[in-house]
C-alpha cells in the first residue's frame, strides 16, 4: 500500500478538568478559521484553488459544531480533497488512492455545487470499507496536524509574551 501521510500510534487523548474547556471550545472555533490547511509537501499548496479554501473553512464549521456536541473531532472532505489534489501533483497516485481522491473530491464538489465539473465517466459514488477507513485515517491524521500546528503556535505565543514580560522586568530594575 501507497503510504501518503504518517501515520502515528494514536496518544491517549489529555484530559482537561471542565475548567479548561471553554478555552479550548474557543481555541477549537478561532482554529476553524485560521489553522492552515494541510498540504502534501512539495510546493503545491500555493495552487489550491481558492473556492476550495472557502469550502474547507464550512466543513471545519459543521466539524466544529458536532464536537460541542459530543461527536469526534475529524478532519473534512474539504481537507481530505486538498491534501490529495497537492499529493496527485507531487507524485502519481496508486489505483487505491486515485478512487477515493476521486470519491472524496466528487462529495466535495457536489457540496460546493460543482459537480457539473466532474465527468460521470470517472465518478466514484462509494468506496469499500477498506478504502473508507483509509479515508478516514487521512482526516483523523489531517485534523492531528492541524491542530498540532495551532497548539506549536499559541505555546510559542505564550513563550514570546513570557519572555518579553521578563526581558521588560529587566529593563525597568536596570534603569533605577
Amino acid at each position: 500500500m501507497e503510504q501518503l501521510f504518517e501515520v502515528a500510534k494514536k496518544q491517549p487523548e489529555e484530559r482537561k478538568s471542565p475548567a479548561h474547556a471553554p478555552d479550548r471550545w474557543i481555541s477549537d472555533l478561532a482554529g476553524t478559521f485560521f489553522d492552515p490547511i494541510i498540504v502534501m509537501p512539495g510546493g503545491w499548496g500555493d495552487t489550491l484553488p481558492e473556492w476550495i479554501k472557502g469550502q474547507i473553512t464550512l466543513e471545519r464549521l459543521v466539524e466544529n459544531m458536532k464536537s460541542t456536541k459530543g461527536a469526534q473531532p475529524t478532519g473534512t472532505d474539504a481537507e481530505a480533497t486538498a491534501y490529495l489534489y497537492t499529493a496527485s501533483l507531487n507524485a502519481p497516485l496508486s489505483e487505491q488512492w486515485t478512487r477515493i481522491y476521486i470519491y472524496v473530491a466528487g462529495k466535495t464538489m457536489a457540496k460546493f455545487n460543482k459537480e457539473a465539473e466532474l465527468p460521470e465517466d470517472i465518478k466514484v459514488e462509494s468506496l469499500s470499507d477498506y478504502d473508507m477507513q483509509e479515508l478516514n485515517r487521512l482526516k483523523e491524521w489531517l485534523y492531528r496536524q492541524r491542530t498540532r500546528a495551532r497548539q506549536e503556535s499559541e505555546k510559542a505565543e505564550r513563550r514570546q509574551k513570557k519572555e518579553d514580560r521578563s526581558h521588560n522586568k529587566r529593563g525597568t530594575a536596570s534603569a533605577v
